[in-house]
């Protein structure tokens, strides 16, 4: 990156040279197919292990496969062009996916469908696509959210702008599209829990105890600080739960915690189950631990704000103020309940939602774009030009 640009280097996703600015797009010209199965290139930055983004989208990617399409996942490295080294993780972590791997700086043509997944992505489609693709946006959040009001934010916002068919995952994005920008989403699918996984467990004779918490400490939207003075809280009140660390490992805290680091699925799923709550808060679109720890039986204590309430609208999680002492009673409230087996089992019956319908949705939407014929995307002829 040009050394003008060293202070957004931390940040930046895409390249400064990959940037695109829509008031000076060319409007697109897709094409239509009658072909049953579509080429589809999903664009995305490459991956590390347990990826909640990436985890969607590769479900996403799989039911497009099922359904017979040819999936080429096309991953955008800002720092370089060779991205071979992202693939064991990618085939270790996501098994299920039989994609291609290839590089979105490389040529990009010969697709149906580009699917960008982020607003880094979004700048690379824009900029690469051929004027024949149909492009698509699967937009997991409302990302200018990440960062405060500045070059970054505008830089992301401008993504919806593109022209692309916009894919909102839940309520929360697709209501921000339209009271932020006035944009309506060309298609809202609900969110889902991966059930298969996280569910409860046949119990031994231990109680269910101590709190669990997925410590992300880059990711401030995830509220990793106010967490942290919480659990601190917590502790002087339950000196007796042990608080258990999974995600970042954390070394500078003041209380004792159990640090597990990055866990399995499997292994997640053995943890939300010993344990009683979470904190689990969120200050943009809904995490996914959220309801994978219901589904497990663990209580959710969630800060209590419209954005995560749009796709998790349930009374059987803890919702709070987001202050420390807010978040603690919370936890202690969790704790010192009378029927902790009871509620857990409740919780993990009130999660009925899997990926199938997201996924299917996504699919559909796809190929309703790149199959119908062009003619039925233009517009009606005024009254003056009517015959």
């Amino acid at each position: 990156m040009d050394q003008r640009y060293d202070f957004l280097r931390a940040e930046l996703p895409v390249r400064i040279e990959d940037l695109v600015d829509s008031s000076g797009m060319r409007p697109p010209h897709p094409s239509r197919t009658p072909d049953a199965s579509l080429r589809i290139g999903w664009v995305c930055s490459p991956p590390g292990p347990g990826s909640g983004g990436h985890t969607t989208l590769f479900r996403m990617v799989e039911e497009a496969e099922q359904r017979g399409h040819e999936c080429t996942l096309l991953l955008y490295d800002r720092n370089s062009d060779d991205v071979a080294r992202h693939e064991p993780v990618i085939r270790r972590y996501w098994p299920n996916i039989r994609a291609g791997i290839r590089s979105a700086t490389g040529a990009i043509g010969g697709m149906h469908a580009l699917v960008a997944s982020s607003w880094g992505t979004a700048h690379v489609v824009a900029r690469r696509a051929p004027s024949a693709v149909n492009c698509f946006y699967f937009i997991q959040d409302y990302e200018p959210y990440f960062y405060p009001r500045g070059a970054l934010y505008a830089l992301a916002e401008d993504t919806y702008r593109f022209g692309f068919t916009n894919i909102a995952l839940g309520e929360m994005v697709a209501s921000r599209l339209q009271s932020e920008l006035g944009i309506t989403a060309d298609a809202t699918v609900p969110f889902g829990c991966d059930t298969s996984t996280y569910k409860l467990l046949r119990r031994d004779s231990a109680p269910r105890a101590g709190i669990v918490y997925y410590a992300k400490r880059s990711v401030d939207r995830r509220g990793y600080l106010l967490a942290k003075l919480a659990l601190e809280i917590f502790h002087l009140q339950h000196p007796d739960q042990e608080i258990h660390i999974f995600g970042d490992t954390v070394s500078d805290w003041n209380i004792p915690v159990t640090n597990h680091g990055s866990l399995r699925p499997s292994e997640l799923n053995a943890l939300y189950n010993r344990t009683i709550a979470s904190v689990a808060l969120s200050f943009t679109n809904i995490s996914l631990v959220a309801e994978e720890l219901m589904a497990a039986g663990n209580v959710p204590v969630m800060n209590d704000h419209p954005f995560p309430r749009a796709d998790l609208s349930t009374t059987a999680a803890i919702w709070v103020p987001a202050t420390p002492a807010g978040i603690a009673h919370g936890l202690s409230e969790a704790v010192s309940a009378a029927d902790i087996e009871g509620r857990a089992r409740h919780l993990a019956e009130s999660v009925r939602r899997t990926w199938r319908l997201p996924s299917v949705l996504v699919s559909q939407e796809i190929e309703r774009i790149c199959r119908t014929p062009a003619n039925e995307f233009a517009l009606p002829p005024t009254a003056e030009a009517a015959p």
